[in-house]
């Protein structure tokens, strides 16, 4: 363990400074940090680390623009703040794509998939192949930040029972009861979302699977849904949309 070579690219210090410590405190030697593009592409035309970390906005540019002047054969994991890049980053030799404040338990789970693609001797095309078996589930948003009052918060996907649209605004309730309106419409939301979870039953709501409480038979040969928190009698299945519902409720 102790000659692997770790670089962390990160042009926040204190994160930088962050992510080393959870890595020395599982046993992994102190990695070397740059914060910059440029004194990144200087360090890697030389050496080549064991594995990467690499945020992706650093401090006089996009990370991205490192590997248009040297080749990184390592494999990569991204830490970021922006779910955004995350196609982007799966083009490259990335394993892993963790959303910053990071917790050590992510780091863990990501540092163990690189032992055990190291344990099978996976190689560069290899990796290609495993980015691309991850590469649907990674491009999708998997959380939103909400602002109320004079705080952030931080809402994943799992949390999300529904969104709904209601007087020309989009909402969205949450699994303890609460809702928060956003500025977005549904029809963005629905292409941002992963559709094995997320289904748009009708033009004004669009549910999560793992909340369905009960679904009833209604007039039409339609569907009524009721969610575990979010109450309305109105969370019917379009007449057109109830035949893929249920293919959708059996994937």
């Amino acid at each position: 363990m102790n000659n692997l070579k770790l670089l962390i690219i990160e042009d926040e210090k204190p994160s930088a400074r962050r992510l080393n410590r959870m890595l020395m405190k599982n046993n992994y030697p102190e990695a070397d940090l740059i914060h910059d593009v440029k004194s990144a592409i200087a360090y890697l035309k030389i050496h080549q680390p064991d594995l990467l970390f690499l945020d992706v906005q650093l401090s006089d540019g996009v990370s991205f623009e490192i590997f248009e002047e040297v080749e990184v054969k390592c494999p990569i994991i991204f830490t970021t703040a922006y779910d955004e890049f995350a196609l982007q980053a799966f083009q490259l030799n990335s394993i892993d794509y963790l959303l910053k404040p990071i917790e050590e338990e992510q780091l863990l789970k990501a540092l163990t998939k690189w032992k055990n693609l190291q344990l099978n001797n996976f190689n560069v095309q290899q990796f290609q192949q495993l980015i691309q078996n991850q590469l649907q589930e990674k491009a999708f948003k998997n959380r939103f930040t909400i602002q109320v009052g004079h705080k952030i918060i931080i809402i994943h996907t799992d949390e999300i029972e529904c969104f709904y649209s209601e007087n020309k605004s989009t909402f969205v309730s949450t699994e303890t009861g609460r809702t928060y309106d956003l500025d977005v419409s549904l029809d963005h939301l629905e292409t941002q979302l992963n559709p094995t979870h997320f289904f748009r039953i009708s033009r004004k709501y669009l549910i999560h699977k793992k909340h369905i409480k009960e679904i009833y038979t209604h007039s039409n040969s339609r569907c009524r849904i009721q969610m575990n928190k979010f109450n309305s009698i109105n969370l019917i299945v379009s007449r057109e949309r109830t035949k893929d519902f249920k293919v959708w409720l059996e994937k």
